[in-house]
């Protein structure tokens, strides 16, 4: 279920698709290891990457639907392929992951778009190697569209003067296609946002600096009289806005895969340095709370995994009819990015020392997990967003057919054609008690169970009144809590795709009733909490089932990663 380099060679898709995924870490194998830290350390600009994508025509490739690909068969959007390639960059680095990132964030107003003259001139930066950025947020307002200092004024001829900054802009040094959210002077309400193409090497279009001490280069660029014609145009009015909300949802589900890849080297190379350490004539894994410490963060990382994998059916089978992706999209982005930081940390506590050390993989990691959070939307945000579902998910499910395991080699094309982005809370979901019944057998996904169905009684009985519901603290409580219903729900439907052994189910869900528990605790300790809540959250308490047996059998295919894998020098 975990990358492994040297063994890496994933037969759902096609020969090229296939292909491209080897190269890609084949380059980087060959590159070496001192390579890979010393240009990390040193904050080299990743130029050797963007060459390596440009000659096999990475970006083109993935990052082209099929409608913009004049006739090449291999060009798509296919998510599920878009996903695998974000695993291996963020195994990687999220150095490389990010230009890979924000190109699919730089790509998104422009597929979206109308303008034929736009996508082909997008196309066609690609096919030359080029990357895309997305020029949404400014330094004073961040990602707050309603509040741009970005002003288009009319120049007479039809078109318009582009003035003001943008800031934290990944590629916006050398993007050759630039997606530049603005508001056109004068204009009042919603018929002012703008979205438009511009380049970066236009001399109009002037680099400030890089905001941020690393290999990527994150912008802050400046627009000074720059020109913008009609057909820079991608979208105005609510379609603009529109799509800065439904870029973001392509592009954030990302992040999951690339704390994903990153998590797991992290994990071959924890594994390895601790299980041949030797410490009071014993290995270092000898010790209980290191055992405990690797299984649960396998456990963590298997999920993480599990549930991605299963979010990737529902994105490339989404419809007008059918939008249960919008749900899962939030979850991908808010609670697999911040189970990457929880395997991360549990891997730097095990390892003490050796992971500060300038030569190893997981300073690298412990360092740069944490911003996965924090892009596209913060964990406060996406919670916030997930909260608007919980209705409808918890007590009105309706009938969907079954959902397949979508690797086939088909163009997304929906995710281009959203539409506006409201009617949230007219969207259902299939019934997540169904889907739990099927575990009844294994003890920690029936004790799990429980504790869901606590929690749908207390959002009958006890929800947040009018007055709690304005303390966002508090109603950001309620939505970890039902994050994790969600979460479980499509972890069990993929281990049972998979086949995922009852072992290492149970492990899972050992860490996911734990986890309720603390949370539990920690909305039963919060000023806004009304007494019921109180003691709902004392309720619904529950350890985990003890199974030593399976812990060992657990353990095993843990201890087993060691020295499976290593870095080439």
């Amino acid at each position: 279920m975990l990358v492994h380099p040297h063994r890496y060679d994933p037969e759902r898709f096609d020969a090229e698709t296939r292909r491209l995924l080897r190269a890609t870490i084949d380059w980087f194998e060959s590159r070496g290891k001192r390579k890979l830290v010393a240009d990390y350390h040193a904050k080299t600009f990743y130029q050797d990457f963007l060459d390596f994508v440009a000659d096999e025509a990475i970006f083109s490739t993935f990052l082209t639907p099929a409608r913009d690909a004049a006739g090449n068969p291999g060009r798509r959007w296919d998510t599920a392929r878009v996903a695998a390639m974000s695993e291996i960059l963020g195994f990687y680095g999220l150095s490389y992951w990010y230009a890979w990132q924000v190109t699919v964030l730089g790509l998104g107003p422009v597929w979206q778009s109308d303008n034929a003259t736009a996508r082909a001139r997008a196309a066609q930066a690609l096919e030359a190697g080029g990357v895309a950025a997305f020029g949404l947020s400014e330094k004073e307002h961040g990602a707050d569209i309603y509040s741009s200092d970005l002003v288009l004024t009319p120049d007479g001829k039809g078109g318009y003067r582009a003035n003001g900054s943008k800031y934290y802009i990944g590629n916006g040094n050398c993007a050759r296609t630039v997606s530049v959210f603005g508001r056109i002077d004068g204009v009042e309400g919603p018929d002012q946002y703008v979205f438009f193409y511009a380049d970066s090497e236009h001399p109009n279009y002037h680099v400030v600096k890089n905001v941020v001490p690393s290999q990527m280069y994150v912008a802050e660029f400046r627009l000074d009289d720059y020109p913008v014609s009609e057909e820079d145009i991608l979208q105005t009015g609510e379609a603009a806005f529109s799509a800065a909300l439904n870029t973001v949802n392509i592009g954030k589900f990302n992040l999951c895969f690339g704390g994903i890849g990153l998590s797991t080297h992290a994990l071959y190379e924890a594994i390895t340095h601790a299980h041949n350490r030797i410490l009071y004539g014993a290995p270092v894994t000898n010790f209980p709370h290191v055992r405990t410490g690797f299984v649960d963060a396998y456990a963590r990382l298997i999920a993480m995994k599990l549930f991605s994998d299963r979010a990737v059916d529902y994105f490339r089978s989404a419809s007008p009819e059918d939008r249960r992706y919008l749900l899962y999209n939030p979850v991908t982005k808010m609670k697999v990015t911040t189970e990457a930081e929880k395997v991360v940390a549990l891997l730097g506590d095990i390892v003490a020392a050796k992971g500060f050390e300038v030569e190893g993989y997981l300073p690298l990691a412990k360092t740069d997990v944490t911003g996965l959070p924090k892009l596209e939307g913060t964990v406060a945000v996406n919670l916030a967003l997930i909260g608007k579902f919980m209705p409808a998910y918890l007590f009105d499910p309706r009938e969907y057919p079954p959902v397949p395991t979508r690797t086939d080699a088909a163009d997304d094309e929906f995710l281009f054609r959203q539409g506006p982005a409201r009617g949230l809370g007219k969207i259902r979901f299939h019934d997540w008690r169904a889907t739990y019944g099927r575990f009844a057998k294994v003890p920690n996904v029936a004790r799990f169970t429980e504790q869901a169905e606590a929690f749908a009684e207390l959002m009958r009985t006890a929800p947040p009144d009018a007055d709690q519901q304005g303390d966002l603290d508090l109603t950001l409580a309620f939505g970890e809590l039902f994050t994790l219903i969600v979460y479980g729900q499509l972890v069990l439907e993929q281990a049972e795709i998979t086949g995922l052994d009852d072992d290492v189910l149970g492990a899972v869900f050992g860490v996911l009733i734990r986890d309720f528990s603390g949370l539990a605790v920690a909305l039963h300790g919060k000023r806004g909490s009304a007494d019921a809540q109180r003691t709902w959250a004392v309720s619904a308490l529950r350890a985990p089932v003890v199974d030593v047996e399976a812990f060992e059998r657990v353990w095993s295919q843990v201890v087993a990663l060691s020295g499976a894998y290593a870095m080439k020098p």
